[in-house]
């Protein structure tokens, strides 16, 4: 799968008249090796990807961590630098780039040290970009891919029913986080021992729990926190950052209340809410482009008297956000194998609703990933 990646990222580069590849986005190193560490630049420890049009393919990683891009990167070559040592994991690069004219780089994605020392060794005038290329070999997930959202669907949904059965009257968010890490868990090593052989990849779920209650719900990234949860307030939980399985993200949303709610005038803004997704898959399909399902779902949410909302949706992967996005002047054709995260969202003063799932689009329209209800009866717990 991975030498399969590398092979047409070079048949790409040729067609665009790169000679190499420098690639520092973690999640596309992944994607096209198999190769992942925790540390990265937030330790000051660049890991580098040079694929070059022609020849041997390069790793360049820490020290610390070459034991396990020994084990796990699907590369020519792997050469590691240690702290202090010598020009550290600027060593390399001068040789692996000398005969290269074309230059194929990630402007958006590239620690800035890393562009500075790349800048000492080519001018800008021969740099490109190559951003597009990887992007586009992302959107369309392969048959493992699909097997991985569907899995990771698995693990989202008992996130939200643990988190579900943990609100309570009384009960602190940070609650409400912990079951749902859990349950997460737990779910996720039960897939990783029935269907794969990676006893490196962790099961573990982790990301802050995004939840608010009470006053705090129109904090749309709020972190599940000390606050005491109380009777009649309405609950929201997002696993957009903790539904991660084997590396591969979805997005997941609901919006729940402690009983019936305190302010009655919320639950029409959430039937909206619905109403918008509802509306956006029903245009969710293959020959369609992306911001046709965002405008279906603005209008319904515009027709309704609120505020023109933020982007219906964006595709997942190996990544949290990537293309394409639903969105006003995404004109991407949705096709077959996309994976894509759809929201319908209304926000007023002090009050937010929130519902989302993951889908793939299909043949004739999408296959639901995540599934938990919507409707009154099942959200008022």
């Amino acid at each position: 799968m991975f030498e399969a990646r590398m092979q047409i990222l070079r048949e790409r580069l040729e067609t665009q008249g790169m000679d190499a590849a420098v690639i520092t986005n973690e999640d596309n190193v992944y994607y096209l090796t198999g190769y992942y560490d925790y540390l990265h630049m937030e330790f000051g420890r660049p890991t580098i990807l040079v694929v070059p049009r022609q020849g041997e393919s390069l790793l360049i990683t820490p020290t610390i961590d070459l034991n396990t891009a020994l084990a796990s990167a699907r590369v020519d070559r792997i050469a590691a630098w240690n702290d202090g040592m010598g020009e550290e994991w600027r060593a390399e690069l001068p040789s692996a780039l000398k005969t290269v004219s074309n230059l194929g780089l990630e402007p958006d994605h590239m620690p800035p040290l890393v562009r500075f020392y790349i800048d000492r060794l080519m001018s800008r005038e021969h740099q490109m970009s190559v951003t597009p290329i990887l992007s586009d070999m992302r959107m369309i997930k392969s048959t493992e891919e699909q097997q991985l959202a569907r899995h990771a669907g698995q693990v989202a949904n008992a996130m939200m029913s643990a988190g579900r059965a943990a609100i309570a009257d009384g009960v602190p968010e940070y609650e409400v986080a912990l079951a749902a890490s859990q349950a997460g868990t737990r779910k996720a090593a039960e897939l990783l021992a029935a269907h794969y052989d990676d006893a490196d990849m962790s099961p573990n779920t982790h990301f802050l729990q995004i939840m608010a209650s009470g006053e705090e719900i129109t904090k749309t990234h709020h972190r599940a926190s000390t606050r005491i949860m109380r009777q009649g307030e309405p609950v929201f939980l997002c696993f957009c950052g903790m539904t991660n399985f084997h590396r591969f993200k979805l997005g997941f949303d609901r919006t729940f209340w402690i009983g019936e709610p305190a302010d009655p005038s919320q639950i029409a803004v959430y039937e909206v809410a619905v109403a918008s997704q509802a509306a956006a898959l029903k245009a969710l399909r293959p020959g369609v482009t992306a911001e046709s399902v965002h405008a279906e779902y603005a209008e319904v949410i515009q027709g309704a008297g609120f505020e023109y909302p933020f982007r219906c949706g964006r595709a997942t992967g190996f990544s949290f956000l990537e293309d394409p996005q639903l969105v006003t002047g995404d004109k991407t054709i949705l096709q077959p194998g996309m994976v894509l995260a759809v929201d319908g969202s209304v926000s007023v003063d002090r009050f937010r609703a929130q519902v989302g799932d993951s889908f793939i689009v299909t043949e004739d329209g999408y296959e639901t990933l995540t599934d938990h209800p919507k409707t009154l009866d099942e959200i008022f717990l």
